[in-house]
């Protein structure tokens, strides 16, 4: 089975640059990317690549490339999904905020309405593709609704979890560790569909690195993936303070267990905590799968590994105020960076967040710089997380397009993203024109301690005995 049309409902983060490195990869294959929010796609669709509603390095790049030729951005959902032969479902897929599973169980409502619509779109037979991280036997719920609410079409559900790290999400793609790829590997028509997938990847990753599975081992190696990666994180985090107590560098300690080739190097970076879209959804999401089954003691087990993730970024916004003679009441504290993570200009989950409602509680004024996010999407976050109105967000928080006079006059700087741009600053200028004594809080460990140190900074970094 050759596919020649492949239609992408959601045009997110996963969405947008999985569909651009296919549709560059594969030239014969017309590549539709559809979603409802208009304002999106026209953001995709505008010739100034600065406004793409994602900023992912090499993504602007590839859009130019294929964008009107084999990809295309439409919000013609049911035209794009009649059309297609193979159908990516890559919609959100949020903790749930209500009901049963609240703060844990994924909310499907927006698979289940695809799924729906593609019941009553498809005339022809489709490949679904589960694309968005999703709780394992989702897939069975999507063949359900399709087999009871469609044309008597035909639906194979494969699943093809994405292993994207933002930031490097285009080089994740063209260059992945490995594809998966999960079906139903006991009928024929399973195997066909499984095969068409394969080949598409085939066009550009070799084919060691595609690894194909039953359905249900797909769906929970992704949960089990990210619940690896943040377990890591939290591990070290948990090192960091016992390192802070005893005298200890948590960059030495790393540095050393990292050379153990049964560890490795990799995650082991302690910092305020880690963020984004997957770690925590997906880890919360494992937890209730346990549970419903009665395995409390796993459930209690992945469990920790967010309170440990929640307990370093209220570590970081407390030894900030306990730092600045335990009040930050009427005080500037200069923000720099509000992405959960460099080279990305998504703030799900970041750090930063909690860090600045926890500050805002204790009445400190924040001015904010990230070089990626928006003022918009900043006030949105703090929003979200319904502490306060959005005109008190705004009385004591304030986004600045200039680093410089962010800082100026603060009493407190903290590094909240690992931006590169960071590094490079005229510390000796910035520390100038602050309050003395000026406290530098490097949350990310990117500043040189002795460097810092000796242009005047009382310097906090996690992990580090005073």
């Amino acid at each position: 089975m050759q596919i020649k049309s492949i239609c992408c409902i959601g045009a997110g983060y996963v969405g947008g640059p999985t569909m651009a490195v296919i549709a560059k990869q594969c030239p014969e294959i017309q590549v539709t990317v559809v979603d409802t929010n208009h304002a999106r796609i026209n953001d995709w669709n505008d010739d100034d690549l600065n406004n793409l509603p994602i900023f992912e390095p090499g993504l602007a790049e590839i859009v130019t490339e294929v964008r009107g030729k084999n990809l295309h951005f439409s919000t013609e959902v049911d035209k794009a999904i009649d059309e297609a032969e193979m159908v990516f479902i890559s919609v959100n897929t949020p903790t749930k905020t209500y009901g049963k599973g609240k703060g844990m169980a994924a909310d499907l409502k927006y698979i289940e309405l695809c799924a729906r619509q593609i019941g009553r779109v498809a005339k022809s037979d489709k490949i679904v593709i589960e694309k968005s991280t999703l709780p394992v036997r989702t897939a069975s719920a999507i063949k359900s609704i399709l087999d009871n609410t469609g044309n008597g079409v035909q639906f194979q559900i494969l699943s093809n979890p994405e292993f994207l790290a933002e930031g490097t999400a285009i080089q994740d793609l063209l260059h992945p560790d490995r594809v998966l790829i999960g079906g139903n590997t006991s009928t024929k028509e399973g195997e066909q569909a499984m095969q068409a997938l394969v080949e598409i990847y085939e066009n550009w990753v070799p084919k060691e690195k595609i690894l194909t599975t039953n359905v249900w081992s797909s769906e929970l190696s992704k949960l089990t993936a990210n619940a690896f990666l943040a377990q890591r994180v939290s591990s070290i985090n948990a090192m960091s303070e016992i390192c802070e107590k005893t005298g200890a560098d948590v960059q030495e300690v790393s540095k050393a267990i990292g050379m153990d080739s049964r560890i490795g190097p990799k995650f082991l970076n302690a910092s305020v905590g880690f963020g984004g879209s997957c770690f925590q959804k997906d880890i919360l999401n494992l937890v209730y799968i346990a549970k419903s089954y009665g395995l409390n003691e796993v459930a209690d087990y992945w469990e920790q590994v967010i309170i440990m993730n929640d307990h370093q970024k209220d570590r970081f916004s407390d030894n900030i105020v306990s730092t600045l003679y335990n009040t930050v009441s009427g005080k500037k504290i200069g923000f720099l960076g509000w992405a959960f993570k460099k080279n990305t200009n998504d703030t799900r989950e970041s750090a930063a967040i909690k860090v600045a409602d926890n500050l805002l509680n204790e009445q400190a004024y924040i001015a904010v710089y990230d070089p990626k996010v928006k003022a918009e999407q900043i006030y949105k976050d703090l929003e979200y997380i319904g502490s306060r109105s959005l005109e008190e967000n705004k009385k004591y928080l304030e986004v600045f397009d200039n680093p410089y006079e962010a800082m100026k006059d603060t009493h407190g700087i903290a590094i909240l993203t690992e931006w590169d741009e960071f590094k490079e600053y005229d510390w000796e200028k910035v520390y100038q024109q602050m309050k003395k004594p000026a406290f530098l809080f490097d949350g990310r460990g990117i500043l040189n301690k002795k460097e810092i140190e000796n242009i005047g900074f009382v310097y906090y970094n996690i992990g580090l005995g005073n």
